[in-house]
């Protein structure tokens, strides 16, 4: 059973790429670097590659007074892989559960009466919004353009489903289904309440 992955697992992972992508330029990579690559205060980052060096995944060669050159070793190596292959698992459960839930949310619209959906705005998951309206016999129409999708929602029919950076309420007046939000329907939430789970 995998851990859950916090921020600091993150940004370990990040200065650990970084090392390693640093030693493939043959170019030494500075603490400073590390530190804005990964978000982390410069006592955060000295703190973690003091602990990498402990572990045994970084070697940390002093050049002068003040350089340090950070060598990724093997065993560091490993732990990207192994780090990576827990984000890529992490990620298609992910997906999985997004996919479960806009699923059940376009079964539910389907059984009201819905005839096609409409995407308004740029969404990351705008494929799984279209398997599931293809799968389950509605029409999908993605819209970056807001006016047009709004348009497109005063057909009967038509749920207007707003991507995830779209905060622009819609208006309802004489529509078949209130606009929702694609945050409300992965978080389980659907029309009026009702719970997808």
């Amino acid at each position: 059973m995998d851990r859950a992955s916090t921020p600091t697992d993150d940004a370990e992972l990040v200065i650990l790429e970084n090392i390693y992508s640093s030693q493939k330029r043959s170019r030494n990579v500075t603490q400073r670097d590390l530190a804005e690559a990964s978000g982390l205060s410069l006592g955060m980052t000295n703190a973690l590659l003091k602990r990498f060096s402990e572990t045994g995944w970084v070697l940390l060669k002093r050049l002068n007074a003040r350089n340090i050159q950070y060598v990724l070793t093997p065993d560091g190596v490993n732990e990207i892989a192994h780090r990576t292959y827990r984000y890529f698992k992490r990620t298609a459960r992910a997906a999985g559960l997004y996919r479960d839930m806009i699923e059940a949310f376009v079964i539910t619209k389907k059984r009201a009466g819905a005839t096609r959906l409409v995407l308004a705005g740029v969404s990351d998951l705008d494929f799984l919004i279209e398997y599931a309206c293809e799968r389950h016999g509605l029409l999908f129409i993605k819209s970056v353009d807001p006016a047009k999708a709004e348009r497109l929602g005063t057909d009967p029919g038509t749920v207007i489903v707003h991507a995830e950076g779209d905060s622009r309420p819609g208006n309802d007046t004489g529509k078949a289904f209130p606009d929702e939000s694609l945050s409300r329907v992965l978080v389980g939430v659907g029309p009026m309440g009702t719970d997808l789970k």
